[in-house]
């Protein structure tokens, strides 16, 4: 008997559309793969997901097994460790089988100590939200001064379309939707008046500030952001005195405040726009404790009179320092917390405010990850903060700011008896090919070998300055327990060097950032990591990009590749100002409307840059209904590939054409699966298969 053929690739029909770029005609056979609506780009995607189908076929036992054992190592019915705000005690459970948390509280004991006897009150019951649903998105939450009512958003679809909801906690009664595209949103002190943002509903740019009255009123605009470059988030400070509206492009940042126990009054600006001028603010007793970037690149510290915040009368609290990144505080009634990032590392520094004395908060492991954990209470003494390494399950620790000791509240299980002596992490430095050091995070079960025949999974972002962490994954034990090495490459583009870091991976700098990963990736094969057939690499949406546009560069380097939610059509994408994903991205990216970065966008495009030449086996995910980078990006890049690519070797494309959004499936069992699937499948091109 003949054997099965092989099954064949869809071809995407070309259909002609000519662009005019500064004067040149360019061609786009699959520009038509954007008609969303249209029935053909249906019936394509849905062929694509057909052969992944049958492509991956074999895998199914592999994957499955993969399932069984990251749940197997999750502890399913679990509760998070509580947080007090004001009378009530906050966290969220989740029970086995459930796809969704559980958020709850219960009131506070004698002396404000938690009561795990206090009855149980549900707040919101996401599971039961997601009933009849594909996908539900939780978009934030948020309880009333007076404790009553709960304002919370939701989106459905998986297009990051929130809309707005009060729940009344006595009654349990739903109010709403109070509306619709709600991005961020708060409370005023009285338990009565609310602010929320709203998006546009073409570029789903945040741009406008509303006031309601619960008590009957309509919703009032109060403040619209014009210029196309910013976008708007509305908060509260951490002592709940001032609600504050920031303004925020790439590069020039505003705030605009007002007592929130005053919320009919006038919004002041704090200090007006000035391009380049970042800066954000806290209050603590009457003075404003705000960090900017005015004559200091990573951020100094300087208060200010609330009645006069103008750099006239700025002091400084903490000054700049060129190799210490200033990231954020959090200020108490009798202590001040800074968070800051040192060569890669997260750190926190705590001073006593009656006394001025600092305190380090020291940790444990070289490398690790560590993070603000959400301390509420104004008057607190102790600092909540969440840490975790490569090797060291995702802890949540108090701090007594009094005294820097430590007290461990809960460290998240790994069932079937996870030995973390069993594995090691390190700091590694990868020098660019200017001179540069980049520093790599290597996670390896020990007993590995570590002379080139190991397989190696080299993972990156390099965008937005948005610092990778050394952060632990349960799922990734797998890799490890088969022999693969693990590694993180903080190439220039993110923060983990300072803001100098991000600047160097941005605009006409851009380049850099796939330079460093390449840079890294030949390091890690010259120290005998890993080798060049062993090396399988992985990123996600701006990181996607750089999958594309490292595969284009240098294609012989790299084993496999997952894309996920890749930005890789840049050219379109940012010549369409209607889209989400571009004139507030000019500042990253740069202005393609301008000749010089347009040239220059254009030589590392991933779309406009492939080639007739052999490519690494390449899985491309996405969501039909993805809001940060439309489906038709990695659809189009797949369809061009295919005619293009001289190799044999599997090119996937793999589209959720549910519900679901940017980070895939909104259930975490749905989430795993999908997960688990990834991970064979990049197993599978090293040889490894079961």
């Amino acid at each position: 008997m003949a054997a099965d053929p092989a099954p064949k690739p869809p071809v995407a029909p070309q259909k002609a559309h000519t662009s005019v770029w500064h004067g040149e005609k360019v061609e786009d056979p699959w520009f038509w793969l954007r008609e969303k609506a249209n029935p053909d780009v249906v019936a394509y995607l849905n062929a694509e997901n057909a052969y992944t189908e049958a492509m991956t076929a074999d895998l199914k036992p592999f994957s499955e097994a993969l399932y069984k054992e990251m749940l197997g190592r999750i502890k399913q019915t679990d509760l998070s460790v509580p947080v007090r705000r004001g009378a009530f005690y906050y966290y969220a459970r989740t029970e086995e089988g459930k796809q969704y948390p559980i958020q709850c509280r219960r009131k506070a004991g004698k002396g404000g100590v938690y009561d795990e006897k206090a009855a149980e009150e549900v707040l919101l019951d996401q599971n039961e939200l997601a009933k009849g649903l594909k996908f539900l998105g939780l978009g934030g939450m948020a309880v009333s001064d007076d404790d009553c009512t709960l304002l919370f958003s939701t989106d459905v679809t998986g297009f990051r379309q929130f809309k707005l909801f009060t729940k009344d906690l006595a009654s349990g009664k739903v109010t709403g939707p109070l509306a619709e595209r709600v991005t961020s949103f708060t409370w005023a002190a009285d338990s009565r008046h609310l602010f929320f943002v709203t998006e546009d509903g073409v570029t789903k740019r945040s741009n406008q500030l509303w006031r309601l009255d619960l008590d009957g009123g309509k919703p009032e605009l109060v403040y619209e952001e014009k210029d196309e470059l910013y976008r708007i988030g509305v908060e509260r400070t951490k002592d709940r005195k001032y609600l504050l509206v920031d303004s925020q492009s790439t590069d020039t940042w505003e705030t605009r405040y007002l007592s929130a126990s005053k919320p009919t009054g006038a919004f002041k600006v704090l200090l007006a726009r000035e391009k380049g001028h970042k800066y954000d603010v806290e209050h603590r007793e009457g003075t404003f404790y705000i960090r900017t970037n005015k004559g200091a690149r990573n951020f100094r510290l300087v208060t200010a009179p609330v009645a006069t915040p103008d750099p006239k009368h700025w002091k400084t609290f903490i000054p700049h320092r060129a190799d210490v990144l200033l990231e954020g505080i959090e200020p108490f009634r009798d202590f001040l917390v800074v968070a800051e990032k040192h060569e890669g590392l997260d750190r926190f520094r705590i001073q006593d405010l009656k006394t001025g004395a600092w305190k380090d908060v020291a940790f444990p492991e070289r490398v690790y990850a560590a993070f603000p954990g959400g301390t509420p209470e104004y008057t607190a003494t102790a600092f909540r903060f969440a840490y975790q390494s490569m090797v060291t399950p995702p802890s949540v620790y108090d701090c007594d700011m009094a005294t820097g000791k430590q007290t461990l509240l809960k460290e998240t299980e790994v069932l079937g008896g996870y030995d973390k002596s069993q594995y090691a992490t390190e700091r590694l430095w990868a020098t660019a090919r200017d001179g540069v050091k980049v520093p790599l995070s290597v996670v390896y079960r020990k007993g590995t070998k570590l002379d080139g025949t190991a397989p190696l999974f080299l993972y990156a972002y390099g965008s937005y300055g948005f610092g990778m962490p050394a952060a632990f994954s349960i799922p990734r034990l797998s890799l490890l327990d088969r022999g693969m090495v693990y590694a993180i490459a903080h190439i220039r583009g993110g923060n983990e060097m300072g803001e100098p870091w991000h600047d160097d991976g941005m605009l006409m700098k851009k380049m850099n950032t796939f330079t460093d990963f390449i840079d890294s990736a030949e390091f890690l094969v010259k120290e005998k990591w890993t080798s060049k057939d062993r090396l399988v690499i992985e990123g996600g949406s701006a990181g996607g990009l750089l999958m594309g546009a490292v595969t284009n560069m240098r294609p012989d380097l790299f084993k496999a590749v997952h894309s996920a939610v890749p930005f890789v059509d840049v050219m379109n994408t940012m010549l369409d100002a209607s889209l989400p994903l571009t004139v507030g991205e000019y500042l990253e990216w740069g202005n393609p409307n301008e000749k010089v970065a347009f040239d220059y966008m254009r030589t590392y495009s991933p779309y406009d840059n492939l080639a007739k030449k052999a490519y690494p086996a390449i899985l491309v995910t996405t969501s039909f209904n993805d809001s940060q980078v439309m489906y038709w990006e990695p659809a189009k890049y797949v369809a061009k590939l295919r005619t293009l690519k001289t190799d044999a070797n599997p090119l996937l494309l793999k589209i959720k054409m549910d519900p679901a959004g940017h980070g895939g499936a909104s259930g975490r069992y749905d989430a795993l699966k999908d997960k688990a699937f990834e991970t064979a499948w990049m197993l599978k091109q090293v040889g490894i298969t079961k």
